[in-house]
């Protein structure tokens, strides 16, 4: 999410009116370590893994740990207090890349990346490890290839032990370079990369244009490989759910925008409407992996819009993850330890 909300509103308009620093001995680690459960792994049709997704929330985009892992606001502790609030999965929305050196990943980050989902799936939560590096592929769709394969050869062999209840996002949002042409070979490169380690993990993708629902027709999967659910993301009406958001320059001087009528909500159903077909005639369960309304549109609206997604996803079966869990958008309150209820609510009533 977040810095993107420019071009997919014109989109929304149209389609609806190194070396190590660890070195060689912490590459072999990072090859073979990972959360370890006596669960083990065990293959899950993409149907079933949705079914038990349900509801969601993302986690850790804008969290310090992303650049220091010694210096994490959200705590391992509170992954607990997601799930007894009634939540059914975390995403986790990492950033990888920066912490890259010569195709290997730094240990301090790596280790932090298994405390945390080691707690998420103590917690009893589905955890989806989500590559949120979709802005540092703006730079260069070869170069983003080479981090992302980079990334995956790590990750996927990590992680091949874990339970289940992990799956892989490839890719966060590829828009931009990431074109449906480019995004779709990419996406195959990678897929074939993590099947070496996870032949039957499910692998979440979503199509190009920030995972725009509209899009779902470009999405070239390989027919063959079943273990995927497809991704979606939606913030539309952008005028409502980004007013005041300082990067949408068509957005970011509204305020006291509403929602709610009916012609706002028929469209809604209409855009799942869309993606529940496409879901039925491809046989890819589908996952809204984002939505959310900034906070500072009303919050009457803000909670009207926010349930009726919600239970229009979940009327459609689409399982769901909010956007997101503190910072902007916030369904908590780290500094005070607590929900905020009138959204938590929204989501789960």
């Amino acid at each position: 999410m977040r810095y993107l909300r420019v071009s997919q509103e014109s989109a929304v308009i149209m389609a609806f009116a190194g070396k190590s620093v660890f070195g060689t001995v912490g590459l072999c680690f990072a090859l073979l370590a990972g959360p370890v459960s006596a669960e083990g792994f065990a293959a899950l049709s993409p149907a079933d893994q949705a079914a038990a997704m349900h509801r969601g929330v993302n986690v850790l985009e804008d969290d310090p740990v992303q650049k220091n892992p010694s210096a994490a606001r959200f705590q391992p502790r509170l992954f607990a207090r997601i799930r007894e609030a009634g939540f059914d999965t975390v995403r986790l929305d990492m950033h990888p890349f920066a912490h890259l050196r010569d195709g290997a990943i730094d240990g301090a980050w790596l280790s932090m990346l298994d405390r945390m989902i080691n707690a998420s799936l103590d917690a009893g939560l589905t955890v989806i490890l989500d590559v949120h590096d979709d802005l540092s592929c703006q730079e260069s769709a070869a170069d983003c290839r080479t981090k992302l394969r980079a990334v995956w050869s790590v990750l996927a062999p990590r992680y091949r032990s874990a339970p289940n209840r992990l799956l892989f996002e490839i890719l966060n949002e590829p828009h931009g370079v990431l074109d449906a042409a480019t995004w779709n070979g990419m996406l195959r490169e990678m897929l074939t990369s993590i099947r070496a380690t996870n032949p039957a993990r499910n692998v979440v993708i979503g199509p190009t244009d920030y995972d725009g629902l509209w899009e779902l027709g470009t999405l070239d999967l390989p027919a063959s490989d079943r273990h995927i659910v497809v991704t979606v993301h939606t913030y539309t009406p952008v005028t409502f759910t980004l007013q005041g958001a300082r990067w949408v320059p068509s957005a970011k001087d509204l305020s006291n925008v509403s929602w709610g009528s009916d012609a706002e909500m028929a469209a809604l159903v209409k855009a799942f409407d869309r993606v529940k077909t496409w879901s039925d005639v491809h046989q890819r369960p589908v996952f809204l992996g984002e939505f959310g309304v900034y906070e500072k549109a009303p919050m009457d609206s803000r909670v009207r819009w926010l349930s009726s997604v919600a239970r229009v996803a979940e009327a459609h079966g689409i399982p769901w993850c909010y956007w997101q869990f503190d910072t902007d958008f916030a369904v908590y309150d780290i500094p005070h330890d607590r929900w905020i209820a009138p959204v938590l609510k929204a989501l789960v009533p």
